[in-house]
Order: structure tokens, then sequence, then C-alpha cells
């Protein structure tokens, strides 16, 4: 019998590869960038970015701060490092020694920048197009010059509903991203589509796409079957089972009462490791073993280090066993949907975890 205590987290890079030069398929003419930022969705940036340099010739990253920029910087020398939250006095010191291309999203970052260039760097211009979020707004575009507006390697806009193919929204934000480009910024490299972007179609990803979510095995394009691989399996172990008697109430709050007599199984995994708590009573966990697959379910609240697992209807577990909880049965758009949330904030929070023993499969 295996006494273990951890829950183990266990990335695919081999599948993010093959992620990875899927979507450049769908966007051959398009340079594929890779988004690394919040570490790579938790992933592990400096694993995922050096991989993809080495293995997919990736030349082209985005990351949101500066100190993101500098632990990709340090495995992708010569790639092309753009870091969305812009540059400020915070983070000058790492523009500059690393090399770092800031997106400028407003006339403030954009004097900022005059004021403190970088030799051998042109920015990114980010522009407002209907997400209204970061982003120049066309009178602030008007604010600056013929040769200010020419001072830009790439100008940018973030699509809001591209994961709904017929929202009205795409067509609205390509024709003003084609507006707003051709009218101040002719000739200028764009960029308009992360994943979900690219599954609209090649009028849509212009010179350069951002891979991000979909690269990590999440479905960007919900209206159609996921075609990427999934990345991530989360297990962890059975610290304990159990008998609970008929007419028991189950963790904290007593949110849960047996109708019958019921096994369960406590499991070492809880929402401080960055599991949703509003699996609570609705989350699923699944045992495995020479072909056979069962499905236990979450009873009462999901406590901070453990879960407390309905294992009744499962064939005989140990101590020790290993309860999955993501993997390619059960994804990141799976467990998403149960919680109420989406798959990027499962992955963002899980990957973030110190506690798990991370297992990188390459």
């Amino acid at each position: 019998m295996s006494i273990l205590t951890r829950p183990v987290f266990e990335i695919n890079l081999p599948a993010v590869l093959q992620n990875y030069q899927e979507l450049q398929k769908l966007a051959p003419h398009s340079i594929a960038a890779a988004v690394v930022k919040d570490d790579a969705y938790g992933l592990g940036a400096a694993k995922i970015a050096d991989y993809l340099y080495r293995h997919a010739s990736c030349r082209h990253f985005f990351v949101a701060h500066g100190v993101e920029g500098a632990k990709v910087r340090a495995v992708a020398p010569e790639a092309a490092i753009y870091v969305l939250q812009g540059m400020g006095e915070d983070s000058l010191p790492l523009f500059e020694q690393h090399k770092l291309t800031p997106v400028i999203s407003c006339l403030e970052q954009f004097r900022y920048w005059q004021n403190h260039p970088i030799a051998g760097i042109k920015p990114v211009i980010h522009i407002e197009t209907g997400l209204n979020r970061l982003g120049f707004r066309e009178n602030d575009i008007k604010e600056l010059s013929a040769e200010e507006r020419g001072g830009f390697s790439l100008v940018m806009s973030h699509l809001a509903c591209a994961d709904e193919k017929g929202h009205f929204m795409n067509a609205h934000q390509l024709s003003e991203f084609q507006r707003l480009r051709n009218r101040y910024f002719p000739g200028l490299p764009g960029s308009l589509s992360a994943s979900d972007g690219v599954f609209l179609g090649e009028e849509f990803q212009f010179d350069m796409v951002r891979l991000g979510a979909a690269m990590y095995g999440i479905n960007t394009a919900p209206y159609r079957q996921n075609i990427m691989k999934p990345v991530v399996k989360l297990t962890a172990p059975v610290l304990q089972l159990a008998d609970l008697p008929e007419g028991d109430f189950v963790g904290y709050s007593a949110t849960y009462r047996a109708n019958s007599p019921r096994r369960l199984a406590i499991v070492s995994i809880g929402y401080g490791d960055g599991l949703p708590r509003s699996l609570s009573n609705v989350g699923k966990v699944y045992f495995a073993k020479d072909g056979y697959r069962g499905e236990g379910r979450v009873l009462g609240r999901v406590s901070m280090d453990n879960l407390i697992v309905d294992v009744t209807d499962v064939k005989p577990i140990e101590v020790g066993n290993m309860a999955i909880l993501l993997d390619e049965k059960y994804t990141l758009d799976d467990m998403g949907r149960d919680a109420g949330t989406i798959a990027y904030e499962v992955v963002s929070r899980l990957g973030k975890n110190p506690r798990f023993e991370r297992r990188y499969k390459e």
C-alpha cells in the first residue's frame, strides 16, 4: 500500500507543441505567436516558451508584464517578446535589459515611451475596436502625428466575442480594425485574433495570430468539436476511506445528508490548491485501473485541503489510490462548466499552486 499526500499536476509539453502546430495550419499565412502570460496560464512560462522555441522555432511571445518577459528572455534569446500591459517606471529596467517590446495602449504610455525609447525596439500600438478595455480610441490616435504612427512595428486589437462564431461583434470589430488600420496605419502589420479568432477564418487572421488558451487544450471555439489535445492531468491521493451511516451529514455547514449508507473517500485536494469551491456537491472525481473507470461525486463543501467523495458505486479502492480530477476524458472545459466558470480561470488557479508535485512530460 502506498501512503501519498500530495496532488500531482502533469503538463504534457508535446501536446502543447502539437496544438501550436495545429493552430499554425489553420492560419498558414500568419506569424504564430505564443501567449505565455500568467506563467503560461499557470503551466510554466519558461518551460512552455523553451519547448516551443526549441521544437517549433517559435520566435514571437506575448506576456502581460515586463517581469514575465524577463523570464521568457532567458529561454528565448532571439525572440520578440511583447508586453501587453505596456512599459512604465516600475518595469523600465527590465525592458532595457531584456530588450522587451511594449504594447502601448494610450497616449500617456506613448509619451512615456518617447522619453525612454529602447534602441532596436519598435513598440506595438493597441487600438480599441469594441471590447472597450485597453486600447487607443480614435480620438487619441488622431493626436499622433503621421511620423509617430509610422514608428510602430504592429497594430493590434482584441476580439470580444470570437468564441461565438455568429456574434455580430465579430463582423463589427473586423470592420473597425480594417478601417482604423487602413486610415491611420497603412502598410503596418496587423494582429486581431487570439486563439478563438483563428477559428473564424482567414479574414480575421492578418499578419499575426496570438495563440494562448487553445494551445493549452482549452476549447476556444465551443460551437465546434475541440480539435486540441488535452495538456494537463491532475490527480490526488485518497487519504482515508470511511463509511457514512444513513442520516449523517457531510462537511462544513452540513450541506449534504445521506439518504442511505454511503462509502466515502477523503481526497487530498481542495480550494487551497486552486480547486473551485463551487464544485461543492456537484464536482466529479474519477478512479481508473486496468481499463475500469469509475465516477465518484463530491459530497458537501469543498474544504481548503480535502474533498469528500462518494465512492459507494466505485469498484474497491484503497488508501493511496490516485483520484483523477482532470484528464483527457474530464477536461478543463468540463470542470469549468461544472464549476460555473471558464476553463481559463480553472487552469490559471490550479497552475499556480506550489503544493502540487509538478511533472512535465517531454
